[in-house]
């Protein structure tokens, strides 16, 4: 049978912990497919965009994506064609925090006082769906709920000067500024008593105005808790491909979840290229992560994921983030993981982490 040829297989993710994220900054997916006859394209060399967005809704053929959840998610929920191939579970700082001066403490101590949630203008705002969850969650865990609070809406008109600049590697109109620009500002104007942060961001957030951490969900000893944009994080390709040919959906595969491997091997590499895709000093990459960051980088089906990532699809769609839920087993296909489980190792052993080029943009989800 003859197998249906392609012209360019793209990749995309965002600038965070993945294997995925490691293999394309070692180049493996350019060397993986040197010798095919097509080209191999990173959305991060893009300036159209049509293409740029597909980071958020998956639109262009041949494509694969790792990186926040809620966008994937999203654009699954309005009828795009994709399977989750892997997922990756990497937990991370997250965090509900309040100035000192207001007192709060505790989750119970936020009953009748504002909670800041961010009103982004891009085509997904995942870290508003990140935020409204963070607080159910917590506020349930104490037998309270948003009802409970009043809810400010930090709209990007109200806070902070913009050169107006677009964004590489958002739709049209992104503008660049700090993930936390608006809840920074709400914070400290004392316009809301509590926000939520995560990741570096957040945590040099919460040391630099000196935040009461009134909530740790990051580390939170249940699983679910954790739950996020970026917990768990599926890895996604188009479903064309995926049909057509599993053959090359399986090589690329391998090597991310090769790069899993390498980074348990390797804990101090995994820092450093960890800092070199995100932008962050190793040393706050390793308060935000834990130094056993080396160990949930992997690449696999896990039950307890899986699990975590139809909780959070259903969590997004009583929020009304998305239009609608659906079953996460329909959208995960184990097949490609089942057959490399088959295939011959993979030499990472000898991989070496080039410094990739400070040129590059930076896409955020």
């Amino acid at each position: 049978m003859t197998r249906p040829s392609i012209d360019a297989l793209w990749y995309t993710r965002c600038a965070v912990p993945t294997p995925f994220s490691f293999a394309a900054q070692f180049g493996w997916f350019e060397e993986e497919f040197a010798h095919d006859g097509f080209a191999i394209k990173s959305l991060r060399e893009s300036s159209k965009a049509d293409e740029l967005s597909s980071h958020f809704d998956h639109t262009l053929a041949n494509s694969f994506r790792q990186g926040g959840s809620v966008p994937a998610i999203w654009a699954r929920s309005k009828g795009r064609d994709t399977k989750v191939i892997a997922i990756t579970w990497t937990d991370e700082y997250q965090a509900i925090i309040a100035l000192p001066a207001s007192k709060i403490t505790t989750i119970k101590d936020l009953k009748g006082r504002k909670i800041g949630v961010p009103k982004h203008a891009i085509t997904i705002d995942h870290n508003r769906a990140s935020a409204h969850r963070a607080f159910a969650v917590a506020l349930g865990l104490e037998g309270l709920s948003l009802s409970d609070v009043e809810v400010v809406d930090l709209d990007d008109e109200r806070y902070g000067a913009t050169t107006g600049e677009v964004r590489r590697g958002l739709t049209a109109g992104g503008r660049e500024r700090h993930s936390y620009t608006n809840e920074a500002f709400a914070l400290a104007r004392g316009e809301v008593d509590a926000i939520y942060v995560k990741d570096v961001r957040g945590a040099e957030l919460a040391y630099l105005l000196g935040a009461v951490v009134v909530a740790d969900l990051g580390f939170h000893p249940d699983p679910f808790v954790r739950l996020s944009n970026c917990t768990p994080r599926p890895l996604t390709v188009s479903g064309d491909l995926l049909d057509q040919r599993p053959d090359l959906v399986d090589r690329f595969l391998a090597r991310v979840v090769r790069a899993g491997e390498w980074a348990a091997a390797h804990p101090d590499e995994t820092v450093l290229a960890i800092s070199r895709e995100t932008g962050w000093s190793e040393r706050w990459v390793r308060r935000a992560y834990g130094d056993q960051v080396h160990r949930h980088l992997a690449a696999n089906l896990d039950p307890a994921s899986v699990t975590g990532l139809g909780q959070f699809i259903d969590d997004l769609a009583r929020a009304g983030a998305i239009p609608a839920a659906f079953d996460v087993n329909d959208w995960i296909d184990p097949a490609p993981l089942e057959r490399l489980a088959f295939s011959e190792p993979f030499g990472w052993e000898t991989a070496i982490a080039p410094s990739p080029s400070s040129s590059q943009p930076r896409i955020s989800a």
